[in-house]
């Protein structure tokens, strides 16, 4: 395969070891821990380079597309043909198999999956154990067991993670993150290559959201611009009936930009590799079940039914316990908040109030997330993107309760609407502010920390001149003190897009829900947007570690909790226009009263409609998948036909023989 090349690429993969102290071991002291991983990666054709930090030495693989493909091959991935269909790869007919859209034959996804496979699939095929030792401690490395999962457990490996490239992130740094004069416009293709599907499919939706968010902004600022006198009690509901109708249509629209990005990156081995994060518990007890049928008896079809209820009543149990929860502990907390807040006069103090309470609320919410991950590893789901969805609900039931049910609290007790409009733009504020605060400033706090405590511990042991101001001289020890970029809960379900989803989420909810109520939100949500894309490509690829690939590429649970947003802000709108048509608080059914719940069944049969006006998938798309699936079974009956003709001329020259 010697016409198969590509661009060189630099080192992907980063491994951390102790350093060696070499006046601890003599001659004959054994096989060294590190040696034998650094010669097992050359076997596996890995290149390695060793880099001597200042308490550990980190070695960076690369690995040459040949290798690559071989491993592609083992891995049985399935890649695209030229032909548009999904074939188990083989690296004798690469040719056959499409390139990526940066020129690569590999994407970042697949990449990493063989880095993977051939990391941890070095495994003592000796029939004996192998004595390792590291700085005075034997390591018994047995037959069949992968080296650095024991090194691993041995706290020898202390880490392995993805490296940044340094030329495309600064590529992507000057078109992508530095690059204000496309306010909306990303290179999403771009993103794809360098940080999979996952990341930039959420790029994706921000940058579709923050378009579409500038009508109901222009719409917003004109109806607090413009005075429209007697009008104003009917331009109010023509508003609300326009915004709910863009948000039905932005989503519908967006499954049609999802479907188009489905088509163009989740290629055959992305899509099959759903078990990115080694979550195989729950897969190998499905599968042990799927072995165990096929007798024909009864307790078979038992032992189903008792997996899938077990399942289903430990999923209700947990929903149960976090509703209780709300119920029982967030609500009197957050109307107790409302309530004080209500009886200040002082704006000053509203504003203070309003400050320490979002601060406190994070650790709340923060730990009610870790019950949650607690209780979802007792649940019995399909694999970890089920789990992760499930833990989005969990966690999205407190922030809703946390961040709308005080506003509600003004909005329908007290019919203050000044009141209510403070609320909202004090929570919009200092959300946004605090909230960009904690994403920027956290990273950069512990990446200062954890190098002032390296420096420092350095400096004690070798006891050096004070004045010397930094021992680093790799990027790679850079990039290992930077922190992961994970979730606030739950690191092993879902990385930083869980937060990502959840403030935007918490911001369509506010600008929503109450949208009669306070209409030039829409436009602070829009500038907040602009900025958030540039503020969250910067933090990507400046303040974080290049983050594991995953291969989710639609926002999941995320569109089911928008559109459940869309239908409650029909109800609590209707409920902000009759407190404005009703002023006496009588709630006496007048024309008015009548004409807004008739529009509030109008805008629900608006909601459920227009998923059917809008088809969710292109046709271009729907063609195209339906022509590879055409094609797919057409090689496979001419396959078949071959085998079968083989096999009954095998047959009958056979029987003619024995005659």
């Amino acid at each position: 395969m010697d016409e198969i090349k590509e661009v060189h690429t630099p080192y992907e993969m980063g491994v951390v070891v102790p350093k060696k102290v070499s006046d601890q071991i003599g001659e004959g002291y054994g096989h060294d821990c590190v040696e034998v991983l650094v010669a097992q990666f050359h076997r596996v054709g890995l290149i390695v380079d060793r880099v001597v930090g200042l308490h550990d030495e980190f070695l960076k693989l690369l690995a040459p597309v040949e290798i690559l493909g071989k491993a592609a091959a083992e891995l049985q991935l399935k890649k695209r043909t030229h032909i548009g269909v999904d074939i188990q790869f083989e690296w004798d007919e690469a040719e056959a198999f499409i390139r990526q859209a940066d020129g690569s034959f590999f994407s970042w996804c697949e990449r990493f999956r063989c880095y993977n496979h051939m990391i941890y699939g070095i495994v003592n095929k000796s029939e004996s154990a192998i004595i390792l030792k590291s700085n005075c401690r034997d390591v018994r490395w047995e037959p069949g067991e992968s080296l650095v999962w024991k090194l691993e457990t041995e706290a020898i490996v202390k880490e392995v993670f993805p490296l940044h490239d340094e030329i495309k992130r600064k590529q992507l740094l000057k078109c992508w993150a530095l690059n204000w004069w496309d306010l909306t416009n990303q290179p999403i293709d771009e993103i794809y290559a360098y940080y999979g599907t996952k990341i930039a499919t959420y790029f994706a939706f921000l940058g579709m959201y923050t378009k579409w968010l500038f009508f109901p902004a222009a719409f917003g600022l004109l109806l607090q611009l413009v005075d429209f006198g007697s009008l104003q009690l009917l331009v109010i509901p023509f508003f609300f009936i326009c915004i709910i109708s863009w948000a039905v249509l932005f989503f519908q629209f967006w499954k049609r930009k999802n479907s188009t990005l489905l088509a163009s990156y989740s290629v055959g081995a992305e899509s099959a590799y759903k078990y990115m994060d080694m979550e195989w518990s729950s897969f190998h007890s499905s599968v042990g079940l799927v072995k165990k049928w096929g007798d024909g008896k009864a307790e078979d079809k038992e032992n189903f039914q008792r997996e899938e209820w077990s399942g289903r009543m430990m999923r209700f149990r947990n929903d149960a316990i976090i509703i209780l929860s709300i119920i029982c502990l967030q609500l009197p907390f957050e109307l107790a908040y409302a309530h004080l807040y209500e009886s200040i006069r002082s704006d000053i103090m509203k504003f203070g109030l309003t400050a320490i309470y979002l601060f406190a609320i994070q650790y709340f919410t923060q730990f009610g997330g870790k019950v949650s991950v607690k209780l979802i590893k007792d649940e019995q789901n399909e694999n970890s993107e089920y789990r992760a969805n499930s833990l989005v609900y969990k966690v999205f039931g407190l922030y809703f309760m946390q961040s709308y049910i005080g506003i509600l609290y003004h909005a329908i007790l007290h019919r203050n609407f000044m009141t209510l409009r403070q609320v909202i733009i004090q929570r919009l504020i200092i959300s946004e502010v605090l909230e960009n605060l904690m994403e920027n400033s956290l990273p950069y706090i512990k990446y200062s920390y954890r190098k002032y405590r390296a420096v420092r511990n350095k400096r004690k042991r070798e006891k050096g001149p004070s004045g010397r101001k930094s021992y680093f001289n790799s990027r790679v020890e850079k990039e290992y003190f930077k922190p992961m970029y994970s979730a606030s809960v739950g690191e092993e379900l879902e990385d930083g897009l869980f937060d990502e989803f959840l403030e935007l989420a918490l911001q369509f909810g506010m600008i929503m829900m109450f949208a009669c109520a306070f209409p030039p939100a829409f436009a602070f949500a829009a500038l907040s947007n602009v900025a958030e894309i540039r503020a969250d490509a910067l933090k990507i690829l400046a303040m974080y570690r290049r983050p594991v690939p995953r291969v989710a590429a639609t926002i999941g649970a995320w569109l089911n909790i928008f559109q459940f947003l869309i239908v409650v802000s029909i109800c609590t709108n209707c409920v902000l226009l009759a407190c404005l048509y009703d002023r006496e608080g009588k709630w006496d059914i007048s024309p008015g009263l009548a004409a807004i719940l008739i529009m509030e069944h109008v805008l629900l049969l608006i909601k459920f409609g227009f998923s059917r006006i809008v088809p969710e998938e292109p046709d271009w798309v729907k063609a195209n998948r339906m022509k590879n699936a055409t094609q797919a079974q057409n090689m496979c009956s001419k396959q078949l036909l071959r085998n079968i003709s083989g096999g009954r001329g095998a047959f009958v020259t056979g029987t003619q023989k024995t005659d």
